[in-house]
């Protein structure tokens, strides 16, 4: 399962036609703490920011999960005007594992959901 903090219709759609086509389930979440509910619920296989959107919290968000040792290796990727060098930092501090231009983002995210959907079906390894 894949969980995108995402409040933009354009990229919703986006993402959920990626999803389906790549055969992941994908799960929506328009704020911080929706977000963290779902995590908790159930692990996801990769986490979507959209950084761009204040209203869904992604920098508090993305540092809420870093500090719960149960969510903290949660694989997450953030997509975010390639202008906004400072909310880039800020991400990357907060501990974000990756970041995309939103442009790279739209030509990537196929691929994205396809090992997404590959990481779900994989099992993790013995520790």
């Amino acid at each position: 399962m894949v969980l995108a903090v995402v409040d933009d219709l354009m990229f919703t759609s986006r993402i959920r036609a990626a999803a389906n086509a790549a055969g992941a389930t994908v799960v929506f979440a328009r704020s911080s703490q929706a977000a963290l509910a779902q995590m908790k619920q159930t692990p996801p296989a990769l986490v979507i920011f959209d950084l761009d959107n204040p209203r869904t919290d992604p920098i508090g968000t993305i540092a809420a999960m870093n500090a719960d040792r149960a969510l903290a290796g949660v694989p997450t990727l953030g997509f975010v005007s390639h202008v906004h060098a400072e909310l880039i930092g800020r991400a990357r501090d907060a501990g974000i594992g990756d970041v995309l231009a939103r442009s790279a983002f739209t030509i990537d995210l196929a691929e994205i959901m396809k090992r997404a959907a590959g990481a779900a079906t994989t099992p993790p390894p013995p520790r």
